[in-house]
């Protein structure tokens, strides 16, 4: 008999099944599907293995590097190339996003490189609203920044980064779950600009975030594999119609049995690999997020081969680039390489392979019953950092109860 059955073989379900096999438990997980690892999972395109959903992790915390350690990827964790993300404004050129900014919020609103983005009306009124006193810290990252900075920085610069790093709105981002410390900075500052400079301060230096040599995806078969030894039972094809029949503890890591009656939001990646000699010099840096409103559909672009520099050798002179779409085009691979060349500011005639996939991000857990422990992306939000360490924190609370 299982001490523990986990629902669902994502990233969250194979880190808290892991966990608590590592206990001397006996953990059985279940997965719908024929794969494991959920949106973390690679294809080939152009006869390049690439990651077909996440391709880097948020450093902060350590969560993810510490799981890599314990999987004997440590020497394999890898930094992206140094410099700013761009961003394409609703009119206008594309431009660096500012230096010193915490998801778009910056440290100084009057900065040259603030008032480049958004304006020099916009900027004087946010350093006016940020000199008010502070009061109540809003729930929400929109409600926060709409408050203390004015709406148009909000839908200008903080509402992009938000949307390419959380794939939502600032206004459905809880301020915690965007950064743990903000709403603390804010008060102890008496002001965002404030938090922000002082978040970003005690931040270690080096890049926000950081990948895995060969892709993302090489974290979800050293997963199975260590839970495997450790005498975990995996099983695919199980599809799970009723807690009620699994043995032991149940957690659900799974989006379709946390909320089975909301359709979630689709996102759709295209993949280009293309030879165009101009992108050799990473036009618009790593990649760029997009204003909404601006004059393509993507709502953001990784030049994949100009990030990581392990890519780029295997590309072999290739470029790699990656577009994320929230309204699905007619024709996916059409539109990707008309915002591919509006955005990167180069054409590009020579396209050797295209693929498209698509994710649902899953709503906000709701039947699951209260007394059975969730994890994943529908209570700790999208990103890796998030995801395992709520399920690192979510195996420690079973098991010391």
């Amino acid at each position: 008999m299982a001490d523990f059955s986990v629902v669902g073989g994502g990233v969250a379900g194979l880190v808290v099944a892991r966990r608590l096999a590592a206990s001397g438990a006996s953990v059985a997980v279940f997965e719908a599907s024929d794969r494991l690892g959920g949106t973390v999972v690679r294809h080939e395109v152009g006869g390049l293995a690439l990651d077909a959903g996440a391709e880097s992790f948020a450093v902060r915390g350590g969560a993810v590097e510490a799981l890599l350690a314990e999987l004997g990827l440590a020497d394999d964790i890898v930094s992206p190339a140094p410099g700013p993300a761009w961003l394409q404004p609703v009119t206008g050129d594309a431009v660096p996003l500012p230096a010193t900014a915490l998801l778009g919020i910056p440290a100084d609103p009057l900065a040259a490189d603030v008032v480049r983005v958004v304006g020099v009306a916009s900027a004087e009124r946010a350093a006016e609203l940020d000199a008010r006193p502070v009061g109540a810290v809003p729930r929400t990252l929109g409600a926060l920044v709409r408050e203390r900075h004015g709406a148009e920085l909000l839908d200008r610069l903080v509402a992009p980064v938000v949307h390419g790093v959380h794939s939502q709105h600032p206004d459905e981002l809880p301020v915690a779950r965007a950064h743990p410390g903000l709403a603390d900075a804010v008060v102890s500052a008496g002001s965002l600009s404030g938090g922000v400079a002082r978040l970003r301060a005690a931040a270690p230096p080096g890049a926000a975030v950081a990948g895995i040599r060969g892709g993302i995806n090489r974290l979800v078969p050293a997963l199975a594999d260590d839970l495997e030894r450790l005498g975990g039972d995996i099983r695919l094809g199980a599809r799970v119609d009723d807690l009620g029949v699994l043995e032991g503890t149940v957690v659900v890591a799974a989006p379709g049995v946390a909320s089975p009656a909301s359709p979630g939001r689709r996102i759709d990646l295209v993949t280009l690999v293309v030879e165009q000699d101009e992108l050799d010099a990473a036009p618009r840096g790593t990649g760029l997020l997009v204003a909404a409103g601006a004059p393509v559909g993507a709502r953001a672009l990784t030049h994949a081969t100009a990030k990581w520099e392990w890519l780029r050798e295997a590309a072999a002179g290739r470029h790699v680039v990656r577009l994320s779409y929230d309204q699905t085009p007619a024709d996916p691979f059409a539109a990707a390489v008309a915002d591919a060349q509006t955005l990167l500011g180069v054409r590009l005639p020579v396209v050797v392979d295209a693929a498209q996939v698509f994710w649902v991000r899953p709503a906000a857990a709701s039947v699951v019953p209260p007394d059975v422990p969730v994890v994943g992306e529908t209570v700790a939000g999208s990103g890796l950092a998030g995801i395992v360490a709520h399920a690192e924190r979510t195996a420690a609370e079973l098991l010391a109860d």
